[in-house]
């Protein structure tokens, strides 16, 4: 495969090789589960798939190889399922699910299939803001009121830059249990008040520290900005336009068509690890920051289109990163770059 000049390599405009959703995580502690569990797949040969169109002949032998791989994953890391895709020069080239969506019911995963993309959600929303940059609707210099009166001001300024990268000193939550979504969220702003009193960890800049709720911040500016609920801009302004059709926000009180169960690590007591379905949680006070489901043919098509061109203009694509005052260097990933033209 060839690059042209000035265009990003082929293997980084796939966004990944093969995006892969497994839908059991903690991926810390995966040796362990491995070494413990009695296993979901005890035939591999039985292993089922299911494969969205056959590759053309151009890519047969690449996607043979890569269908061992995965359902090699799928038995030595023993999870419930998997979903692989390709993409190509903007086409994609592979599209197929392994596994068991639901274990229970021996339902088997499809490529179209969604599932939580937890903090993957945040590079969805970076687009969004490229997009209001573009339209001069936001700034990346503005302090955080501007957009969000409703988020008291602290001890020291914040701005939305601060924000994306994970510089401000907004906390993260502290853990599932801890600060599990209460209800369900219409509009972004609306999931502020659960941490919008809390005092900031650090003086912005100083240091950095991941935060999820940052994130939620940067979304009800989106929302703001836009002038419109921040899912119904993302829907229409980034999915949409993408064809991104199986991308769309979580939720608890609504039937969302060809959502996979999700599990989380179950340990018996009897030193084996197995899956437990997880509990019904309504993450759409998340917003932006860990909202969506999607597919890994979606998130492969939002790649490409980055990449390409397609969405953004070229200067607020490019990734950039930040120096902070204790000399930390931060890479932001997908976002506007930082050396002039806004904020």
């Amino acid at each position: 495969m060839t690059t042209s000049k000035n265009r990003i390599p082929t293997w980084l405009v796939l966004i990944t090789l093969a995006v892969a959703l497994p839908l059991a995580a903690i991926l810390g502690v995966v040796a362990y589960m491995n070494a413990t569990s009695a296993p979901l797949h005890p035939d591999p040969k039985s292993l089922p798939s299911v494969i969205e169109s056959s590759p053309s002949p151009k890519w047969a032998g690449a996607v043979a190889q890569g269908r061992q791989l995965a359902r090699v994953g799928v038995i030595e890391q023993n999870l419930p399922g998997l979903s692989v895709a390709v993409g190509v020069a903007g086409d994609i080239v592979w599209a197929e699910g392994f596994g068991w969506a639901d274990l229970e019911n021996r339902v088997p995963v499809r490529p179209d299939m969604r599932f939580r993309i937890g903090h993957v959600s945040k590079a969805l929303t970076s687009a969004a803001v490229g997009r209001l940059l573009e339209q001069g609707r936001l700034h990346l210099g503005d302090e955080i009121q501007k957009y969000v009166p409703t988020f008291p001001r602290k001890q020291w300024p914040i701005t939305l830059r601060q924000l994306m990268g994970h510089l401000a000193g907004v906390r993260h939550y502290l853990g599932e249990e801890a600060d599990i979504p209460a209800g369900h969220c219409e509009r972004a702003a609306e999931g502020v008040p659960s941490f919008a009193d809390d005092p900031l960890l650090f003086e912005p800049e100083t240091q950095y520290r991941y935060s999820t709720y940052g994130w939620v911040l940067v979304s009800a500016a989106v929302e703001a900005a836009a002038d419109e609920p921040f899912f119904t801009f993302m829907r229409t302004q980034i999915f949409t336009p993408l064809g991104m059709n199986d991308t769309t926000p979580d939720s608890a009180t609504e039937p969302i068509p060809d959502r996979v169960t999700f599990y989380f690590p179950r340990f018996s007591g009897d030193n084996h690890f197995g899956p437990e379905v997880a509990k019904t949680v309504d993450y759409s006070c998340f917003a932006g920051a860990g909202a969506f489901l999607s597919t890994p043919a979606d998130l492969v098509r939002f790649g490409m289109a980055i990449s390409r061109g397609k969405l953004l203009q070229p200067r607020h694509r490019q990734n950039a990163s930040d120096t902070t005052a204790a000399g930390f260097r931060q890479g932001y990933g997908l976002r506007p770059r930082l050396d002039g033209g806004d904020g």
